[in-house]
């Protein structure tokens, strides 16, 4: 079994020979054969528990195990206590995600803070399978069906070499202790539930059922890289950027078949699930403005583009920016500079939507700068009649992105500025005006 180990490290390429290694051990039969077959191969380890405190003293008992197996071949130990119920409630996910993101986040700081290479974990060739029915079973697309990887960022699985059968063979001809975990035997998670009656009635039907899915898999993650090329190369066809905004050509979208497919593998980067993928496509020619919503981004249906950005931050809409009369530059909402000088005859007013001049006479300070509101109106230079702030956006096709990122510059109770786009009239420099405050968006 040495031997495989060492053959399946190499072809995969975990991990250097002089690299050291901090093995996740639950003190189970999977994790303490994997600390014995990194023994006896020499390489450099450590050792870390994490305790759910889910079993009770069955917990404790695991971690004095599991410090003593550390104690016994010479090596660092690292062990930590999580109220695993506590933060499964907090964070509304259940018990085994809230096991699997404590031990996550607390081996990745281990590994950043003690100049370790990587870190393991000992799933083997049996979790591989129950992992492809429960990543089948959750929809995740062709990603999931490739089932465990064997490596990833700085996470590795050495034990993807072979069965569980393999393991308790080799426990048992090397004499080898292990803990016990009674809730292994229960079937009140998914993973159980596989383990304890979905695997039995596959193995009914097919003896060889490991081999067979195992052999699947592997086809699977061929077939993966494949079709991840060519979704490679189509996005590059829709995608462009633009003002830290992704945009997806509708045009270009609906020529592909099946769209819907492209679109989610493109989508799921940004946290759309496969349904919202559907609803989107159905969307695309219904009225423009059309938002989709993932954790962390924000899909709005425009004219001619899906447009993808960040969502936005949860700052008040009415929060304002103040400008005293003083004040030269600013850096909070938009950096901009202030000048104000004489006006005469032969000066040039710039003509660029990031400079607007005022005459100064009619500015009152202090400036706020703030978002649109629902009844808002100016009037635009050059007309003599108000309009609607909305029927302005509207107008020039503003989308809804461009809308909320839109800042509004105030002078007592009327909008001087829309800023970046369009001054006010009544605030514009004439013959009589004496003296010009200037105001310029600094990119």
């Amino acid at each position: 079994m040495v031997q495989q180990f060492l053959a399946y490290i190499a072809k995969e390429k975990l991990f250097d020979t002089n690299n050291r290694i901090l093995l996740s051990v639950s003190g189970g039969i999977d994790s303490v054969v994997m600390v014995e077959l990194f023994s006896l191969s020499k390489f450099d380890f450590d050792i870390a528990h994490c305790n759910f405190s889910l079993r009770d003293g069955e917990s404790d008992e695991d971690e004095v195990f599991v410090k003593k197996l550390a104690s016994a071949k010479k090596v660092n130990f690292f062990s930590k206590k999580f109220d695993t119920r506590g933060y499964s409630k907090n964070h509304s996910i259940s018990i085994q995600m809230a096991a699997r993101e404590l031990r996550i986040k607390w081996l990745e700081d281990l590994v950043s803070q003690n100049d370790i290479s990587f870190y393991a974990t000992a799933h083997h060739l049996d979790d591989q399978i129950e992992t492809f029915f429960i990543n089948m079973l959750r929809g995740t697309g062709i990603s999931g069906l490739h089932g465990i990887q064997p490596k990833f960022g700085k996470l590795i699985h050495p034990m993807l070499f072979t069965y569980r059968k393999n393991i308790e063979e080799f426990a048992k001809k090397n004499n080898i202790a292990f803990r016990s975990d009674s809730s292994n035997l229960k079937t009140d998670y998914t993973r159980n539930k596989i383990r304890h009656k979905l695997i039995p009635v596959i193995k009914s039907i097919n003896e060889n059922y490991q081999d067979t899915f195992t052999n699947n898999i592997n086809r699977i993650k061929q077939i993966e890289k494949i079709f991840n090329q060519q979704v490679h190369f189509i996005s590059n066809k829709l995608l462009s950027e633009e003002k830290n905004q992704i945009k997806i050509s509708i045009k270009e979208l609906i020529k592909l078949e099946p769209a819907e497919t492209y679109l989610f593998e493109i989508l799921k980067n940004y946290g759309f699930n496969f349904s919202q993928v559907s609803d989107i496509i159905n969307s695309i020619h219904s009225i423009t403005g059309k938002q989709f919503l993932s954790k962390t981004h924000r899909l709005i249906i425009d004219r001619e583009h899906l447009i993808i950005e960040s969502k936005p931050g949860k700052m008040s809409r009415s929060k304002e920016y103040i400008i005293e009369s003083e004040i030269s530059e600013i850096d909070e909402p938009l950096k901009l500079k202030l000048s104000k000088f004489d006006f005469s005859p032969d000066l040039k007013i710039p003509n660029k939507k990031k400079t607007a001049s005022f005459d100064a006479e009619l500015l009152q300070f202090p400036i706020v700068i703030r978002r649109w509101k629902k009844g808002d109106y100016f009037y635009p230079f050059g007309m003599e009649n108000k309009k609607l702030v909305s029927d302005f956006f509207i107008d020039n096709k503003f989308s809804i992105s461009d809308k909320d990122s839109t800042w509004i510059m105030t002078s007592g109770a009327k909008i001087v500025w829309i800023v970046g786009h369009r001054i006010d009239n009544r605030f514009r420099t004439s013959e009589t005006t004496t003296q010009i405050v200037q105001i310029e968006i600094q990119y």
